[in-house]
């Protein structure tokens, strides 16, 4: 996988923690089951090359060693960008089965929105660290939102029904995944337009490459964005000191 040097964390201006009971939300239909049927073909085959090259509205960049770009846990600081003043809630996407849901669904919660691939180098470490994260913290009012992208590198090729057998298969995963999108250039999804005027990073808004992360607030505001490498268990702190806000 193509690289993206950097040593900083990319934050965001939190507004002041509000206490706010999380409302209990239903199972919802995009949540993986366990009775899903076998592994999809995706599973057969490697998980992506870390050589892969990198890419900025679907074009490649020059390739280098992302493993240059391994970022250290800190504490947490938070500069959210008051650009706007909508939050996560004025928004509907689509899951993973394509049916409508409205993210208001989720007020009072702390959020981690992620872009998901299949093929990546970074799969399988995030797609377990994220799966561990929130078995811990779920009942606590912590959901992650995964959205899964095939602009970087083309490491999300499958349809949507693959794409969920291989997350709940071989990850266990239960958190809701969603429509696949695209999250730069012209036909960004609006929630992604409002993610990155939030919080921008070192390249600009754009997103670097798969699972770049947002954490969002009780209030739906963004107060936090990482790159890439930036692994789930590296953010757990971030994520304790919101639910306890």
């Amino acid at each position: 996988m193509a690289s993206m040097a950097s040593s900083s964390v990319f934050s965001a201006p939190l507004h002041g923690f509000t206490r706010t009971k999380p409302r209990p939300i239903p199972n919802p239909s995009w949540v993986c089951s366990s009775r899903l049927a076998s592994l999809s073909p995706f599973n057969k085959s490697s998980i992506g090359s870390s050589k892969s090259a990198f890419f900025q509205h679907g074009l490649p960049l020059k390739s280098s060693n992302l493993s240059g770009f391994m970022l250290k846990p800190r504490s947490f600081t938070v500069h959210a960008r008051a650009a706007t003043e909508k939050t996560i809630y004025d928004y509907t996407v689509k899951d993973i089965d394509r049916n409508d849901v409205s993210l208001d669904k989720f007020k009072g919660k702390v959020l981690l929105i992620v872009n998901v691939a299949s093929k990546c180098g970074l799969t399988s470490s995030n797609y377990s660290e994220l799966s561990h994260i929130y078995e811990k913290y779920k009942t606590q009012g912590f959901e992650i939102l995964a959205f899964p992208c095939n602009q970087f590198g083309g490491q999300e090729p499958g349809s949507n029904p693959e794409i969920k057998q291989f997350a709940c298969t071989r990850f266990k995963a239960e958190f809701p995944i969603f429509d696949k999108v695209d999250v730069n250039g012209p036909t960004t999804a609006p929630i992604y337009q409002f993610l990155k005027s939030s919080a921008g990073g070192f390249l600009g808004d754009l997103i670097k490459w798969n699972f770049e992360k947002f954490l969002v607030d009780k209030n739906g505001k963004v107060v936090e964005r990482y790159p890439p490498t930036t692994s789930p268990f590296q953010i757990e702190k971030d994520i304790q000191k919101l639910l306890a806000a």
